[in-house]
Protein backbone atom coordinates (compact mmCIF):
# COMPACT_ATOMS: atom_id res chain seq x y z
CA UNK A 1 0.00 0.00 0.00
CA UNK A 2 1.30 3.77 -1.18
CA UNK A 3 0.14 6.37 1.28
CA UNK A 4 -0.84 8.12 -1.50
CA UNK A 5 -3.39 5.38 -2.44
CA UNK A 6 -5.07 4.00 0.28
CA UNK A 7 -8.15 1.61 0.41
CA UNK A 8 -10.50 4.15 2.76
CA UNK A 9 -13.98 3.38 4.24
CA UNK A 10 -15.82 6.33 5.72
CA UNK A 11 -18.93 5.09 7.80
CA UNK A 12 -21.47 8.17 7.81
CA UNK A 13 -25.22 8.48 7.51
CA UNK A 14 -25.21 11.83 6.35
CA UNK A 15 -25.31 12.07 3.06
CA UNK A 16 -23.65 15.47 2.75
CA UNK A 17 -21.34 15.26 5.06
CA UNK A 18 -20.20 11.45 3.50
CA UNK A 19 -19.88 13.68 -0.05
CA UNK A 20 -17.46 15.82 1.72
CA UNK A 21 -15.01 13.33 2.86
CA UNK A 22 -15.35 11.21 -0.59
CA UNK A 23 -14.67 13.92 -2.16
CA UNK A 24 -11.44 15.52 0.01
CA UNK A 25 -10.33 11.79 0.24
CA UNK A 26 -10.16 11.08 -3.63
CA UNK A 27 -8.64 14.51 -3.93
CA UNK A 28 -5.37 13.04 -2.53
CA UNK A 29 -5.46 10.09 -4.66
CA UNK A 30 -7.38 7.40 -1.86
CA UNK A 31 -10.06 4.71 -3.23
CA UNK A 32 -13.12 5.24 -1.08
CA UNK A 33 -15.75 2.65 -0.15
CA UNK A 34 -18.46 4.22 2.18
CA UNK A 35 -21.76 2.43 4.39
CA UNK A 36 -24.44 4.42 6.14
CA UNK A 37 -24.93 2.36 8.68
CA UNK A 38 -23.00 0.52 11.29
CA UNK A 39 -24.10 -3.16 9.88
CA UNK A 40 -23.20 -2.08 6.55
CA UNK A 41 -20.11 -0.82 7.74
CA UNK A 42 -19.08 -4.01 9.57
CA UNK A 43 -19.88 -5.51 6.35
CA UNK A 44 -17.86 -3.43 4.07
CA UNK A 45 -14.70 -3.47 6.54
CA UNK A 46 -14.97 -7.33 6.12
CA UNK A 47 -14.87 -7.48 3.01
CA UNK A 48 -12.89 -4.49 1.72
CA UNK A 49 -9.86 -5.07 4.20
CA UNK A 50 -9.61 -1.10 4.32
CA UNK A 51 -5.82 1.01 5.32
CA UNK A 52 -8.32 3.37 7.19
CA UNK A 53 -11.87 3.45 8.50
CA UNK A 54 -13.27 7.36 8.93
CA UNK A 55 -16.31 6.79 11.32
CA UNK A 56 -19.27 8.75 12.54
CA UNK A 57 -20.19 7.61 15.96
CA UNK A 58 -24.01 8.45 15.65
CA UNK A 59 -25.35 5.81 13.23
CA UNK A 60 -28.87 4.88 12.63
CA UNK A 61 -28.65 1.29 14.08
CA UNK A 62 -26.14 1.65 16.60
CA UNK A 63 -23.37 3.61 18.38
CA UNK A 64 -20.09 3.77 16.20
CA UNK A 65 -18.19 2.44 19.39
CA UNK A 66 -19.95 -0.89 19.32
CA UNK A 67 -18.15 -0.90 15.34
CA UNK A 68 -14.53 -0.19 17.12
CA UNK A 69 -14.99 -3.06 19.65
CA UNK A 70 -16.07 -5.30 17.29
CA UNK A 71 -13.60 -4.38 14.38
CA UNK A 72 -10.94 -4.79 17.12
CA UNK A 73 -12.12 -8.09 17.28
CA UNK A 74 -10.02 -8.98 14.06
CA UNK A 75 -8.04 -5.71 13.16
CA UNK A 76 -5.25 -2.89 14.05
CA UNK A 77 -6.68 -0.49 11.05
CA UNK A 78 -6.64 2.85 12.56
CA UNK A 79 -9.65 4.53 13.15
CA UNK A 80 -10.85 7.85 12.67
CA UNK A 81 -13.92 9.18 14.84
CA UNK A 82 -16.01 11.73 13.20
CA UNK A 83 -18.67 12.84 15.52
CA UNK A 84 -20.86 16.38 16.50
CA UNK A 85 -20.25 14.91 20.39
CA UNK A 86 -17.39 17.04 22.07
CA UNK A 87 -17.49 15.92 25.51
CA UNK A 88 -13.91 14.38 26.88
CA UNK A 89 -16.31 11.43 27.96
CA UNK A 90 -17.31 10.85 24.46
CA UNK A 91 -14.11 11.21 23.01
CA UNK A 92 -12.72 8.94 25.83
CA UNK A 93 -14.70 5.82 25.26
CA UNK A 94 -14.59 5.93 21.57
CA UNK A 95 -10.28 5.85 22.06
CA UNK A 96 -10.65 3.27 25.27
CA UNK A 97 -12.68 1.21 22.82
CA UNK A 98 -9.71 1.18 20.02
CA UNK A 99 -10.49 4.13 17.92
CA UNK A 100 -6.99 6.28 16.94
CA UNK A 101 -8.09 9.59 16.93
CA UNK A 102 -11.51 11.74 17.19
CA UNK A 103 -12.57 14.72 14.96
CA UNK A 104 -15.36 16.94 16.23
CA UNK A 105 -17.94 18.06 13.57
CA UNK A 106 -17.44 20.77 11.76
CA UNK A 107 -14.01 20.25 10.44
CA UNK A 108 -11.95 21.24 7.44
CA UNK A 109 -10.75 19.38 4.92
CA UNK A 110 -7.11 20.63 5.65
CA UNK A 111 -7.14 18.75 9.05
CA UNK A 112 -9.08 15.63 7.76
CA UNK A 113 -6.26 15.19 5.36
CA UNK A 114 -3.55 16.14 8.20
CA UNK A 115 -5.05 13.31 10.59
CA UNK A 116 -5.71 11.05 7.58
CA UNK A 117 -1.47 10.90 6.64
CA UNK A 118 -0.59 10.82 10.36
CA UNK A 119 -2.66 6.99 10.55
CA UNK A 120 -1.50 6.07 7.25
CA UNK A 121 2.38 6.98 7.94
CA UNK A 122 1.77 5.06 11.50
CA UNK A 123 0.15 2.12 10.19
CA UNK A 124 2.81 2.02 7.72
CA UNK A 125 5.54 2.18 9.79
CA UNK A 126 3.99 -0.57 11.78
CA UNK A 127 4.94 -2.92 9.48
CA UNK A 128 8.05 -5.33 10.96
CA UNK A 129 10.79 -4.52 9.64
CA UNK A 130 13.10 -5.69 12.21
CA UNK A 131 14.00 -1.47 13.30
CA UNK A 132 14.60 -1.22 17.22
CA UNK A 133 15.59 2.37 16.94
CA UNK A 134 12.90 5.18 17.01
CA UNK A 135 14.77 8.27 16.40
CA UNK A 136 12.79 12.16 17.21
CA UNK A 137 14.59 15.04 17.57
CA UNK A 138 17.90 14.89 18.79
CA UNK A 139 17.14 11.76 20.61
CA UNK A 140 17.00 8.38 20.09
CA UNK A 141 15.11 5.77 21.83
CA UNK A 142 16.77 1.86 21.62
CA UNK A 143 13.93 -0.60 22.47
CA UNK A 144 17.41 -3.83 22.13
CA UNK A 145 19.09 -1.70 24.70
CA UNK A 146 16.57 -0.62 26.93
CA UNK A 147 17.98 2.90 26.42
CA UNK A 148 17.30 6.56 25.55
CA UNK A 149 19.83 9.07 24.22
CA UNK A 150 20.69 12.27 23.24
CA UNK A 151 23.53 13.13 21.04
CA UNK A 152 25.11 9.87 21.67
CA UNK A 153 24.50 10.84 25.57
CA UNK A 154 22.46 8.68 27.57
CA UNK A 155 19.76 10.53 29.47
CA UNK A 156 18.41 8.59 32.52
CA UNK A 157 14.99 7.33 32.83
CA UNK A 158 13.01 5.70 35.47
CA UNK A 159 11.63 2.35 34.89
CA UNK A 160 8.12 4.79 34.84
CA UNK A 161 9.21 6.29 32.57
CA UNK A 162 11.04 4.61 30.02
CA UNK A 163 7.40 2.32 29.88
CA UNK A 164 5.68 5.81 29.47
CA UNK A 165 7.72 6.32 26.71
CA UNK A 166 7.60 3.21 24.69
CA UNK A 167 4.33 2.78 24.77
CA UNK A 168 3.68 6.26 23.17
CA UNK A 169 6.65 6.44 20.95
CA UNK A 170 5.86 2.85 19.39
CA UNK A 171 2.09 4.15 18.60
CA UNK A 172 2.74 7.96 17.43
CA UNK A 173 0.14 10.23 16.48
CA UNK A 174 -2.48 8.33 18.01
CA UNK A 175 -4.40 9.49 20.82
CA UNK A 176 -3.64 7.52 24.13
CA UNK A 177 -6.02 8.16 26.73
CA UNK A 178 -5.00 8.02 30.48
CA UNK A 179 -6.95 4.65 31.39
CA UNK A 180 -4.78 2.99 28.02
CA UNK A 181 -1.34 4.25 29.42
CA UNK A 182 -2.75 2.88 32.92
CA UNK A 183 -3.30 0.16 32.28
CA UNK A 184 -0.03 -0.56 30.01
CA UNK A 185 2.16 0.72 32.35
CA UNK A 186 0.78 0.06 35.75
CA UNK A 187 -1.62 -2.32 35.69
CA UNK A 188 -5.39 -2.89 35.41
CA UNK A 189 -5.61 -2.27 39.41
CA UNK A 190 -4.68 1.50 38.30
CA UNK A 191 -7.56 2.73 35.75
CA UNK A 192 -8.21 5.54 38.10
CA UNK A 193 -5.38 6.61 39.24
CA UNK A 194 -4.90 9.52 36.54
CA UNK A 195 -2.82 11.81 38.89
CA UNK A 196 0.30 9.07 38.62
CA UNK A 197 0.28 9.66 34.89
CA UNK A 198 0.20 13.48 34.94
CA UNK A 199 3.33 13.37 37.62
CA UNK A 200 5.33 10.49 35.56
CA UNK A 201 4.69 12.84 32.21
CA UNK A 202 6.31 15.83 33.77
CA UNK A 203 9.33 14.19 35.01
CA UNK A 204 9.52 12.67 31.71
CA UNK A 205 9.14 15.97 29.65
CA UNK A 206 11.56 17.43 31.78
CA UNK A 207 14.41 14.91 30.17
CA UNK A 208 13.00 14.42 26.52
CA UNK A 209 11.46 18.39 25.89
CA UNK A 210 13.68 21.08 25.29
CA UNK A 211 11.54 23.41 26.74
CA UNK A 212 8.56 20.65 28.61
CA UNK A 213 6.30 23.98 29.21
CA UNK A 214 6.18 23.80 24.92
CA UNK A 215 6.44 20.04 24.61
CA UNK A 216 6.92 19.25 20.87
CA UNK A 217 7.41 15.17 21.05
CA UNK A 218 4.41 14.12 23.98
CA UNK A 219 1.73 16.03 23.53
CA UNK A 220 -1.30 16.76 26.16
CA UNK A 221 -5.06 15.85 24.67
CA UNK A 222 -6.37 17.63 27.10
CA UNK A 223 -8.61 15.89 29.97
CA UNK A 224 -8.09 12.91 27.27
CA UNK A 225 -4.77 11.75 26.96
CA UNK A 226 -1.47 12.28 25.39
CA UNK A 227 -0.39 11.54 21.65
CA UNK A 228 3.75 11.00 20.85
CA UNK A 229 4.96 12.81 17.62
CA UNK A 230 8.43 12.24 16.15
Amino acid sequence: MSELHAHILVIEDDPTIRHFVRLTLQTEGHEVHEADTLRRGLIEAGTRRPDLVVLDLGLPDGDGVTFIREFRNWSTTPVIVLSARSAETDKIEALDAGADDYLVKPFGAGELMARVRAQLRRHLHQAPNGDSLIAFGDLELDLVKRQLTRRGEVVHLTPIEYKLLTYLAGQPDRVITHSQLLKAVWGPGHAEDSHYVRVHMANLRKKVEAHPSMPRHLLTEVGVGYRFLH
